[in-house]
């Protein structure tokens, strides 16, 4: 049975610190519309810029995994993006108030607390997943590192990491199912080896970082002189080593609890991705860097699924995602010059419009008396106004704004479109949307062929 998408209740607050910039931030978990998938708002600044989680806007991952968008930074998300792609929330609006979510406990937990707290509703539209008919690997020999995604009906992790050392020596993880996330996965908290903690330290690049919210392992000998300035910079009484060679803030929670917070990674980052996957990953060595080289992978699988050179096929009879009421309450056409009777389907990056051509068409009675044909311009405009729909579903008031065009090129008009047809619209961006500008391709189609296809660039503007 088809799984259908979910977001949560209610909208559900959290309170912490940042761990690099070590500011107090407030980040809400909010509802989001079917197909609107995860984005982040900075409510500290005017722009209004909401920042899509995804692959395209990833900027660093050198202490975690950053995201820009339009000059809007969000950083460290992969905590987050886990909590909710971890308890299979498809659509989700995450506020925050500066530019780094809480490390709270270092771990997912806290985050999945709050969200079975808000509580989670099925949605109408149903999930589209990432489905593998063959192997797909990535390899870092310089680093070692070996990601591996075997076909699977359902998503599966195994996770080896190996730092070479006396003290974290090699560990395993495995997460079966999904559902284990929650208690399995979700508590396990982010370590440290004492040297990059120094570095940290001496750099001070983690000003929100204390004894609470990361293990610490020491892997190599440690006076009491240094003991003793680690206890004055985490404000504790004492700071000691435990027989494990780790410092004796935190107990761990299960032998392997490092490995199962990579494994926690790693589902935090493939969440970049867009959609949920189904495969058994396999990663040796895993880190940000490589988890996001990896899940380009995926991104490259989707967009080539989505190239428009192959006839697409839909489904007619399924209840539309918008009718012609709720497209009027996005699009400002009205007619006689609204073209789009449906939205059938829309993803973070592509939208399908439907039009039934009538006889009734105005345009009918002049092009051409006796052999009628829906004019080019037209389908161009029809087009055009299925693009609307997804630029305009990416402010929160559509009402206010327009979308203009800039530029049409590549035009081919490969059939006639006549009374009694069905056009079906597809548009696939070319790139994310930036600065209200966008680019996508589109392709129509009548049955089984392809009437027309363009690419376009417009911006959205408010009115």
């Amino acid at each position: 049975m088809s799984e259908k998408q979910k977001t949560i209740k209610q909208s559900v607050s959290i309170v912490g610190v940042g761990l690099h910039a070590g500011k107090k931030v407030t980040l809400t978990f909010k509802p989001a519309p079917e197909n609107y998938g995860y984005k982040f708002a900075r409510t500290d600044l005017s722009s209004g810029v909401l920042v899509d989680a995804d692959l395209d806007n990833v900027i660093d991952t050198s202490r975690g995994t950053s995201l820009e968008q339009d000059g809007v930074r969000i950083d460290t998300v992969e905590h987050v993006l886990a909590s909710l792609a971890g308890l299979e929330i498809d659509n989700a609006l995450v506020e925050l108030n500066q530019s780094e979510p809480p490390i709270l406990d270092g771990s997912a937990r806290l985050y999945v607390e709050k969200l079975l707290k808000a509580g989670i509703i099925e949605q109408r539209a149903l999930k589209r997943y990432i489905e593998l008919k063959s192997n797909l690997s990535y390899t870092d020999p310089e680093k070692k590192v070996e990601i591996l995604a075997i076909p699977s009906k359902e998503f599966k992790i195994s996770v080896m990491i190996d730092y070479d050392s006396k003290i974290l020596t090699t560990q395993n993880a495995i997460l079966s199912d999904i559902k284990q996330f929650r208690t399995e996965i979700a508590p396990c908290r982010t370590f440290v080896f004492l040297h990059e903690l120094e570095y940290l330290l001496n750099n001070n690049l983690i000003k929100g970082g204390d004894m609470t919210n990361a293990i610490v392992f020491v892997d190599r000998l440690i006076s009491q002189d240094e003991l003793d300035h680690l206890a004055k910079v985490f404000n504790k009484p004492r700071v000691e080593v435990l027989r494990e060679g780790i410092l004796n803030n935190l107990e761990l929670l299960y032998p392997n609890e490092p490995a199962r917070h990579k494994l926690l990674d790693i589902i935090g980052d493939l969440a970049l991705v867009g959609m949920p996957i189904k495969a058994h990953i396999i990663a040796t060595r895993p880190g940000h860097l490589s988890n996001i080289q990896f899940a380009r992978l995926f991104k490259d699988l989707i967009r080539k699924s989505h190239k428009t050179d192959t006839i697409q096929t839909f489904d007619l009879n399924k209840t539309p995602l918008y009718d012609i009421n709720q497209i009027q309450q996005i699009l400002p056409h009205r007619p006689p010059f609204l073209f789009i009777d449906r939205i059938l389907e829309m993803g973070n990056d592509y939208v399908v419009g439907m039009k039934n051509v009538t006889m009734n068409e105005s345009f009918f009675a002049g092009h051409f008396p006796g052999n009628p044909m829906m004019p080019g311009v037209i389908q161009i405009e029809a087009m055009a106004q299925t693009g609307g729909i997804l630029a305009l579903k990416t402010v929160d008031d559509p009402q206010n704004y327009t979308t203009l065009f800039l530029k049409i090129e590549n035009v081919k008009f490969r059939h006639k479109v006549v009374p009694g047809d069905t056009v079906i619209f597809y548009n696939q961006l070319n790139a994310p949307i930036r600065r209200g500008l966008i680019s996508m391709k589109g392709v129509a189609y009548v049955g089984q062929k392809i009437v027309m296809e363009a690419e376009m660039m417009a911006q959205i503007q408010r009115k």
